[in-house]
């Protein structure tokens, strides 16, 4: 099967760029960039001034939003066709959302109607260039930035899906980039890499705007998203050690986290395929078997030379134990490479936890969340005066009830 259209033509329509294609992306980054003085949420903003927008503006915004992610999906279930294995799938996934509603909808109420959120900034020209930022309320000091890369298998991936992490780690004073990309069929693999990698440089290149501290960017990605991720990062070191011109500089990141996330494409296509992600499709996203090991970072790395790896920054992988969308194995194997390769690599294991827990349900319950806890003490780890902040920081409220959550547990199809 060959690869689909970067933009087909309805979803293309559907998620137009907001920005002409003239002029160079600095220029359009320039364009998109607020004054430290006019931002909303830059330091030393009010807190207590006019709201940004309208209530009939802001329920606009979401029923736009909301309608793009629909038609989209649409536009991917014909691409699929109707099988046995797909609807069973989006069954399941539609039982899932709605025992988790309670939860989504006050996170919902958090992403559209909270000044600490600033929704679809513009960071490049391409379909789908969008990102929301997550931002601290204390604004006395440069925070912390995570570049996170939301998952979604390739085909459903969406900012709005980092919103719960967001908030977390807002709450905790580190400002949060949830960065959009362009999902197959709108795009290949390539075009993700791309898109998350000018979402990288938009906010290396702005995070000053926005309050942040420019010498403490972090990436982070979650299943596809991590994958992702890994992509860019690499693709930039071997870049850089080439001499070759870039966009941002590794040397700018202090750490990459990997959630969940699938690094041998090549050993991981028969398992996306015997868990409904069909191997024409999935080939169809990667740019056929060809280009597999080009779009496997354990393989890259593998085959980079000393110079890249040593550019990369501490890499910390994380993964649950009873994730059956991609096994643990997975992250296990990609830090034996890293660490046989030179390079600074950390595992970090859940015992017990699926694909979802650790991003979804464990946040959704509420408490000191694990995942948080790790990436805030690896960020932290060079600030005693943070840390102590951090163990006086409000414990969240539960967000659903824990009989839900079981059942949701036992229905997702993740």
């Amino acid at each position: 099967m060959q690869p689909a259209s970067p933009v087909s033509g309805d979803a293309g329509a559907e998620a137009e760029a907001v920005l002409p294609r003239r002029g160079t992306q600095l220029l359009l980054r320039r364009r998109s960039v607020p004054a430290a003085s006019d931002s909303p949420l830059a330091p030393g903003s009010r807190e207590g001034g006019e709201r940004r927008s309208t209530f009939r503006e802001e329920v606009s915004h979401a029923a736009a939003e909301t309608y793009l992610v629909t038609r989209l999906a649409f536009i991917l279930l014909r691409y699929l066709g109707v099988g046995y294995r797909w609807m069973s799938q989006l069954l399941a996934l539609i039982i899932y959302a709605i025992l988790l509603m309670p939860g989504f909808i006050r996170v919902g109420y958090y992403y559209f109607f909270s000044r600490q959120v600033l929704r679809s900034v513009v960071y490049g020209d391409q379909p789908r260039n969008r990102l929301d930022l997550y931002i601290p309320r204390d604004h006395s000091k440069p925070s912390p930035v995570v570049a996170f890369v939301t998952g979604g298998a390739w085909i459903i991936g969406y900012k709005a899906w980092g919103a719960l992490l967001g908030r977390r780690l807002a709450e905790r004073g580190i400002i949060v980039a949830c960065i959009d990309y362009r999902n197959f069929p709108q795009g290949t693999i390539s075009d993700m890499v791309s898109d998350a990698s000018d979402g990288i440089s938009f906010v290396c290149d702005t995070v000053g705007a926005y309050g942040g501290d420019p010498n403490q960017i972090y990436i982070m990605g979650q299943s596809a998203g991590a994958h992702i991720a890994a992509c860019a990062l690499l693709e930039q070191a071997a870049k850089e050690s080439r001499g070759e011109q870039i966009s941002w500089s590794v040397a700018q990141i202090k750490a990459y986290f990997g959630l969940s996330g699938g690094y041998n494409i090549q050993n991981l296509v028969d398992h996306f395929h015997e868990r409904g992600l069909y191997r024409s499709i999935f080939l169809s996203i990667m740019e056929g078997e060809k280009s597999l090991p080009r779009f496997s970072p354990e393989i890259v790395a593998k085959k980079s030379s000393p110079q890249t790896i040593a550019l990369l920054p501490q890499i910390v992988l994380l993964h649950g134990t009873e994730d059956y969308s991609i096994p643990f194995s997975a992250s296990e194997t990609f830090a034996g490479i890293l660490k046989n390769a030179g390079a600074k690599a950390k595992l970090q294991l859940y015992e017990g936890k699926t694909h979802t827990d650790v991003f979804l349900q464990d946040p959704l319950r509420g408490g000191r969340d694990k995942l948080v806890e790790d990436v805030i003490s690896v960020i932290r780890s060079d600030d005693p005066g943070a840390r102590e902040k951090d163990a006086l920081a409000p414990i969240p409220d539960r967000l659903v009830s824990e009989w839900q959550i079981k059942l949701a547990r036992r229905i997702s199809p993740f």
